[in-house]
């Protein structure tokens, strides 16, 4: 690999990071493992009951200071129509970290009568307060810079989410607007980072399931623009899931392709790569519990290495009745719901 292959590897990895970064918890793969609520404020207390979920994800684990984020999330419904949800996240990146909360309140109209024949429109908002960090002690004080001061800069901001979701029988969909105010984080100089994080996440999936209830698949999209940057990504997402007698077991793959490319030298030749994700899935659902393992890859010929992102998923249902098959409590996108409730 030249050097200039290697300079371009280095500068698509960390511009992509910082992409996500800023939109306060970056969009990963962790709502494939039955965590919607992380992505879309409107899912918080959709369900009828409550949901507490763990998440580490962490990246080159031969590395020091390797990307790795932690979030702790936990939704519940009050009455019949509300909904109100908490997060906290800590997400770090070599000498930068960000650490932060969301509290959430939704709204859920039900137009139906029963679970059975679920009809039911959401509407979401997250007020956040998030910290970033830059951490400047152990840079070489031998390379001068005006700009670096060697200390440990620190900047908080206030913004906002919102969105609506709707769930239809089977057919489930999604709408959110993350970072909706305009706010500098001040943590650069002014010429480096734009006051506009806003981003938009469209979202829907579809739960099919056979005859004698057995097997369900569910296939589903992610898609995500920035509104400053224009830069676009799909997610094309796949679920497999088995009914057991003791417990339900589930696994997926994720297509994530970014429809921003970059042009690199290989060699003599020009070439141009899309980031490209890779990640499959492999999930159980034991009694109230919930446990999840993804692995993302980093397809192409520009990339650090061939190491990926490892994450896992511990979740707990509170207050949950007896899972049962999928017609009878399984109506979108990884919710089971109790039947008689």
């Amino acid at each position: 690999m030249n050097i200039k292959k290697t300079y371009l590897s280095l500068l698509l990895v960390v511009c992509s990071a910082f992409a996500y970064a800023q939109d306060g918890i970056p969009t990963y793969s962790d709502y494939f493992s039955d965590n919607l609520y992380l992505l879309h404020p409107a899912m918080a207390g959709a369900a009828e009951y409550t949901k507490l979920r763990i998440t580490a994800r962490q990246q080159w684990f031969d590395q020091d200071e390797a990307p790795n984020i932690q979030t702790l999330s936990f939704n519940t419904r009050i009455g019949d129509r509300s909904g109100i949800g908490a997060i906290v996240f800590t997400d770090r990146n070599g000498y930068h970290s960000q650490t932060g909360g969301y509290l959430t309140y939704a709204h859920h109209i039900r137009f139906s009568r029963s679970e059975a024949d679920l009809n039911q429109l959401s509407f979401g908002i997250s007020a956040g307060l998030i910290q970033s960090k830059l951490d400047e002690t152990n840079f070489d004080p031998n390379d001068f810079d005006p700009i670096i001061a060697g200390i440990i800069q620190s900047s908080s901001y206030f913004n906002l989410n919102a969105g609506m979701s709707y769930n239809f029988l089977n057919f489930s969909g999604h709408f959110t607007v993350k970072n909706l105010l305009f706010q500098n984080r001040n943590l650069f100089t002014d010429e480096l980072e734009s006051n506009n994080q806003r981003s938009y996440n469209l979202s829907s999936a579809y739960f099919i399931n056979t005859q004698y209830g057995l097997w369900a698949y569910e296939p589903s999209f992610l898609f995500q623009w920035r509104e400053r940057t224009g830069e676009q990504s799909i997610d094309i997402n796949f679920k497999v899931y088995r009914e057991m007698d003791f417990a339900r077991l589930w696994a997926g793959i994720s297509y994530r392709r970014s429809f921003d490319g970059a042009e690199y030298l290989d060699g003599t030749e020009i070439k141009d790569q899309n980031l490209q994700y890779i990640t499959p899935v492999l999930g159980i659902n034991w009694k109230k519990f919930l446990f999840s393992y993804t692995y993302t890859y980093q397809s192409g010929s520009v990339r650090f290495e061939n190491g990926g992102f490892h994450q896992i998923t511990l979740g707990y249902n509170f207050f949950q009745g007896k899972i049962t098959r999928w017609s009878q409590d399984m109506r979108y996108n990884g919710m089971l719901r109790p039947r008689g409730r």
